[in-house]
C-alpha cells in the first residue's frame, strides 16, 4: 500500500480542516513547500495536494505555489481543487503532477471526466467525499443525491481506475476512519481506492494495506500522533 502524507492548503499556507468545514481551520506551517520536503526526507514517495482556495471557488489561485512543492519533492504527487476544465487539467500535467483528481466535476458532468480519461488515462483520478453515504461536491460546501458507492461503480464504467474516497464526517476528527465503507468499495473490482480521512493508528494503516492502493495521512502526522517513517515501513510503502 501506498502512504500518501497531505498538504491541504488554504491562502498559501499549510492547513486541516475539521470535517470540511472552512471556519475550523488549524494552520500548521506557512511554507507548504518545506512541509512536502519533510515528508520526502522520512522517505514518501508520493504526497497528496489539495487546493482548499480551489475547491470552494474554483479557481487555481495557488498553482505557482503546488507547482513550486512539485518541482522540490520529487514525489509523485496528486492534485485537487478546483481542477474543472481540460486547461487547468493540462497546465498540471504540464508542472509535473502525477494525477488530477476530478471531484465536483465528475459529480456534475460524468461524460466531461470520460472525455479526460480517454485524452490522459491514469493521470486522471477522482475525488468521492461522502456525506452520510451521499457525495459531496464545492469544497464539501453542497451534498447531491448521488449514492457514493454507486458513483465509484460508475466512474470506473467510465474508465477511471483511482478514486481517492474520503468519509467527511471522519476528516480531521481523528477518530479512526471508516474500515466498513473501504472493504465495501474493495469489492468493486478495476478500481484502485485510496483511503482518506480519520486514519489515526497503525492498526488502520494495517488494515487499509490489505484492501486499498494507498491512504492519505494528514492531521495525525501534523499532530504527531503518528509517525510518517514508521507507517511507510507498515504499509510495506518503502
Amino acid at each position: 500500500m501506498k502512504i500518501l502524507p497531505a498538504i491541504d492548503i488554504r491562502d498559501g499556507r499549510a492547513v486541516r480542516l475539521l470535517r470540511g468545514d472552512y471556519d475550523k481551520m488549524t494552520v500548521y506551517d506557512d511554507d507548504p513547500v518545506s512541509v512536502a520536503k519533510g515528508f520526502a526526507e522520512c522517505g514518501a514517495k508520493y504526497l497528496h495536494v489539495v487546493d482548499l482556495d480551489g475547491a470552494k471557488d474554483g479557481e487555481t489561485s495557488n498553482f505557482d505555489l503546488i507547482s513550486r512543492i512539485i518541482a522540490a519533492s520529487d514525489m509523485f504527487v496528486e492534485v485537487g481543487g478546483g481542477i474543472r476544465d481540460e486547461e487547468r487539467i493540462r497546465r498540471y500535467i504540464d508542472a509535473g503532477v502525477g494525477r488530477v483528481i476530478l471531484g465536483t466535476i465528475a459529480a456534475k458532468d460524468p461524460a466531461f471526466v470520460e472525455e479526460m480519461v480517454k485524452k490522459y488515462g491514469e493521470k486522471i483520478a477522482v475525488g468521492v467525499d461522502a456525506k452520510d453515504g451521499k457525495v459531496a461536491v464545492s469544497g464539501w460546501l453542497e451534498t447531491t443525491e448521488l449514492d457514493s458507492f454507486e458513483f465509484c461503480e460508475k466512474m470506473r464504467d467510465i474508465g477511471v481506475r483511482s478514486i481517492i474516497y474520503t468519509d467527511i464526517s471522519k476528516d480531521g476528527a481523528m477518530t479512526g476512519t471508516n474500515i466498513e465503507a473501504y472493504e465495501k468499495l474493495a469489492e468493486i473490482e478495476g478500481l484502485d481506492i485510496v483511503a482518506s480521512g480519520g486514519i489515526c493508528s497503525e492498526e488502520e494503516i494495517v488494515k487499509l494495506g490489505s484492501i486499498t492502493w494507498g491512504a492519505i495521512l494528514g492531521k495525525s502526522l501534523y499532530d504527531g500522533v503518528l509517525d510518517l517513517s514508521k507507517c511507510l515501513v507498515l504499509a510495506g510503502a518503502q
